[in-house]
């Protein structure tokens, strides 16, 4: 098979395998002639489009066609534009998917004094500012040698990120919200939050935001008032090593989950394997009583609508108004075009449109419902599925779905990418040569379903494989040393 509709109103389809010029291609008992050559994960137009017509995939519009289109033409952004508008006004109209609860699986974590629980026991070093980021890179070198063996530690590490000082409006507030939460989470079993001393976020405006916190736990060392703060940033590392190392795995339910929902560098399968992959895998979970996140406003434009109705009430549904618009307000802002998108590399796998990209994205938060709205830097305080406040920036959507709480992030992925941040990131390959490919990035190969695998088995393998992670197996940017954060930034810096 070299072609797949997707949905019985679809008027194109996607191809599976390159085609070549000329080809003929059999479909649902047609015969169509490729005009072009077309490579895999494109559209092929199963009918002809009048210019000025929808063209239809998953079901929906996925844009206008801005020439004629005959049955057997590429389509593609030579021939196809965006049908979105600017700021909309929606109504309410509930479709709501009544997932049945199911029993939790089990996984092994470690049990907070919370009454949280982390799938890893790390200890963090967390700078306040940029200018001591390579002050704490030393420190958790030097203290991975000395205290990196301790029995039940996962491994000590720091998060540099350039931000602290010289921030203007909510930019400092942002940086100061999302480090905190950082603090905060149970993957930590021990912080060390680093000063320099004369920054804006200094330790004393810092734990303003920060809020109580457990002093065996988390510990403050401010750089410019010892003569060492190497040698004074180790030796607090082993006090905050000891302290961690005091906890054990347990058995825990899968209810205690919260996972991120990402994907970059999308490809004409992300809607088709991976995203529908994560997305039942969501539908699961939240059926077990846990907790899904999915971020990426801008990657919600053209299929918000389908979010919106999923909404529990009234009130999630003006929150997620809000988040739609709220985006498209800031870009509007900055005097950007709110449907720049999708990418160069989105295009070149067979993305044309915001919309075809959206529908695909949007299929990660699988059917459940909305139960919460969040903006960015809160943390998740409901369960089932949330939607949250973020770019589609890799780096900036992944730190703000962990400091959210979320325990891994489920990142999908056509064309590939190397990223890991401060939570294990599941790379989910949406093609099966990508995962051949690259096997020191993927972690999970979701063409399998491309190959006939179906959906419902594979939902299975992939939630074993995920509580497998939840109880210490390492992903492949874990084993790789990829921890990048990413803050978002929006005013002006002094």
């Amino acid at each position: 098979m070299s072609l797949l509709q997707i949905h019985a109103n679809d008027n194109v389809a996607v191809t599976l395998v390159p085609v070549a010029a000329g080809e003929v291609l059999a479909i649902n008992g047609q015969s169509l002639q490729a005009a072009v050559a077309v490579d895999k994960g494109h559209k092929v137009a199963l009918r002809n489009i009048a210019k000025g017509q929808k063209i239809i995939k998953y079901g929906f519009p996925i844009g206008i066609a801005s020439a004629d289109i005959k049955a057997g033409d590429w389509v593609h952004t030579h021939n196809l534009t965006t049908g979105l508008g600017e700021i909309l006004e929606y109504e309410y109209k509930p479709e709501l998917n009544e997932i049945m609860p199911i029993a939790a699986k089990m996984f092994q974590g470690y049990r907070r004094p919370d009454g949280k629980v982390g799938i890893r026991n790390e200890v963090w070093i967390v700078p306040t500012v940029g200018c001591v980021n390579k002050n704490a890179e030393l420190i958790a070198r030097q203290a991975t040698l000395e205290y990196g063996s301790i029995a039940n530690i996962d491994g000590i590490y720091e998060f540099k990120h350039p931000y602290g000082c010289s921030q203007m409006g909510d930019d400092q507030l942002t940086t100061q919200r999302i480090l905190a939460d950082l603090v905060a989470h149970p993957n930590a079993g021990a912080v060390l939050v680093l000063g320099l001393g004369c920054e804006n976020n200094n330790i004393g405006e810092f734990k303003k935001i920060l809020g109580d916190y457990n002093p065996d736990r988390v510990k403050f060392l401010e750089a410019q008032s010892v003569e060492d703060e190497i040698a004074e940033g180790v030796r607090i590392i082993g006090e905050l090593a000891g302290y961690a190392g005091q906890f054990a795995r347990q058995e825990c339910p899968a209810s205690e989950l919260i996972i991120g929902l990402k994907c970059g560098g999308s490809d004409g399968f992300s809607g088709i394997t991976a995203n529908p992959l994560v997305g039942a895998f969501s539908d699961r979970l939240t059926a077990m009583g846990g907790t899904t996140v999915l971020s990426e406003v801008p990657e919600m434009f053209g299929a918000e609508t389908i979010l919106m109705n999923r909404a529990v009430n009234q009130e999630v549904f003006e929150k997620t108004v809000q988040l739609i618009n709220g985006f498209k307000e800031y870009f509007a802002a900055h005097n950007q075009t709110i449907y720049e998108n999708p990418s160069p590399g989105n295009k070149k796998g067979g993305i044309s449109s915001l919309e075809d990209k959206s529908l695909g994205c949007t299929q990660k938060g699988g059917t459940s419902s909305v139960t919460d709205v969040l903006n960015y830097g809160d943390r998740v305080k409901t369960k089932g599925l949330n939607l949250l406040s973020g770019p589609g920036n890799d780096g900036v959507a992944t730190t703000v779905l962990a400091a959210a709480g979320c325990h891994i992030i489920l990142f999908t992925t056509g064309r590939g990418t190397p990223l890991g941040t401060v939570v294990p990131t599941v790379k989910v390959a949406t093609n099966s040569e990508l995962f051949s490919k690259k096997r020191n990035w993927m972690d999970f190969d979701a063409g399998q379903l491309l190959a006939g695998v179906k959906l419902e088995p594979l939902t299975d393998v992939f939630v074993d494989y995920i509580l497998e992670v939840a109880s210490g197996r390492p992903t492949q940017s874990e084993k790789m040393g990829f921890r990048e954060i990413a803050i978002f930034k929006n005013g002006v810096t002094l």
